[in-house]
């Protein structure tokens, strides 16, 4: 799965069309909804917390059911959270589909004659590319494939603790079975949004954290793992090719999609237009009725999932609300960069639906590009320079200089930081 896009395609189809028979099953034994069309965002991670190589998938379901059947606006209806069975069903379905498709590909780990291993000569990457197939197997098994120490386990650091001895023990909405683990007891609400923008961080940030990476005193790199293990590893030390061994082995090949849209809000689902914000004549987003699985249930206590989500359109941030961070010092209104509002007799809530340059440097670095440094007043564009002579004309002109400043080597950190996803 680490060079085979198609196999990977596989093995996260075998999985999605497994939790929507879940959703589907369930949608049906309320007798409300036709055509239950569920719909899921999946990011494909390839990384493990030691910069390993780790193919999992985070994937992000609506908790409820579109109905696909009615020309009316689009109606929503929530369900309520699975419980351990469910998901132990989910597991098992998964598991099953995952046992025919290997065995259809010649990839299963018994081929029916006692002989184990043929992965090995089915793997097209050992002849193709061997270097980058021994970079890749070495990874997996959390091994060094290059330099001095080739063949050993990555050194690790850490006070050895008794957690390692007691089995791990699965929570709530978890199952593990054949070496296919789900877990699925993170859920949030609709108004939340600026906890659902954290969970697609979360679900979409890079392998390495630069925050957790410094240098020794001898020259080798020290790697913070953002929790500790169970064994008591709390850092993972690389020499300098043996950090880019690991990181090079993280690089997915050309053509691999690291973000999948499956049903209604896949590219081309029948519904999606009208339910995805912006879809409709105007900009605006399309109206969806939300319809609640039990409206006489109570809400479920603290720290639970909730069965349904708490639609407060009057209070829900638009798509271009403020995201959190240090509020720029005396700050002012541009009606000409800031998104415009439509009037409270409108069903949208905003006009447009990406956000502008400004604004995306605003929510990336905490940086106002369009304040000016010396009086803090607001400025505007007044026109944009494209061809390279008349940029160099311009500065030369103003006796600026024509070349860019170069850039200063990254300074070392003495204080390590861990930031950890609650």
């Amino acid at each position: 799965m680490a060079f085979d896009a198609e196999l990977t395609t596989r093995v996260l189809r075998i999985f999605i069309q497994s939790v929507f028979a879940s959703y589907r099953k369930r949608a049906r034994s309320l007798r409300v909804v036709c055509e239950p069309q569920p719909g899921a965002i999946t990011f494909v991670q390839r990384f493990g917390d030691a910069l390993n190589l780790n193919i999992h998938f985070h994937t992000l379901v609506l908790d409820g059911v579109y109905e696909g059947c009615s020309e009316r606006p689009t109606q929503f209806v929530a369900l309520p959270p699975p419980g351990d069975e469910e998901v132990a069903r989910v597991t098992a379905r998964t598991v099953r589909g995952l046992r025919r498709l290997l065995e259809r590909r010649g990839l299963a780990p018994d081929n029916g004659a006692g002989q184990t291993g043929p992965v090995a000569l089915a793997d097209p990457l050992t002849v193709d590319q061997p270097l980058l197939a021994e970079l890749t197997a070495a990874s997996v098994r959390g091994r060094i494939a290059m330099g001095p120490r080739a063949g050993q386990h990555v050194l690790r650091v850490g006070t050895a603790t008794e957690q390692h001895a007691k089995p791990k023990q699965d929570g709530r909405r978890c199952a593990s079975m054949a070496g296919v683990s789900i877990h699925a007891d993170v859920a949030l609400p609709a108004h939340a949004r600026h906890e659902i923008e954290r969970l697609c961080r979360y679900a979409a940030r890079p392998p390495l954290a630069s925050q957790r990476l410094s240098r020794m005193s001898d020259g080798r790199l020290l790697y913070r793992l953002k929790r500790r293990w169970r064994d008591g590893t709390e850092a993972i030390v690389f020499e300098p090719l043996e950090l880019v061994e690991k990181l090079a082995a993280l690089v997915p090949p050309p053509r691999f999609h690291m973000v999948r849209y499956h049903g209604v809000l896949a590219p081309r689902a029948r519904n999606r237009s009208r339910i995805t914000p912006g879809a409709e004549s105007g900009g605006g987003p399309a109206r969806t009725r939300v319809l609640p699985a039990d409206p006489a249930a109570p809400l479920p206590s603290s720290g639970q999932p909730l069965a349904q989500p708490a639609a407060r359109p009057q209070q829900a941030p638009s798509r271009a609300t403020k995201p959190p961070g240090p509020p720029a010092p005396s700050e002012t209104r541009r009606p000409a960069q800031h998104p415009t509002q439509t009037d409270g007799n409108q069903s949208g809530s905003t006009a447009r639906r990406r956000l502008t340059w400004p604004e995306l440097m605003q929510r990336v670095f905490a940086i106002d590009v369009l304040r000016c440094a010396h009086c803090g007043a607001a400025m505007r564009i007044l026109a944009e320079i494209h061809p390279p002579e008349a940029t160099t004309a311009i500065l030369e002109c103003l006796g600026l200089p024509t070349r860019a400043p170069p850039a200063a080597p990254p300074q070392r950190e003495d204080v390590m930081r861990a930031f950890e996803f609650p």
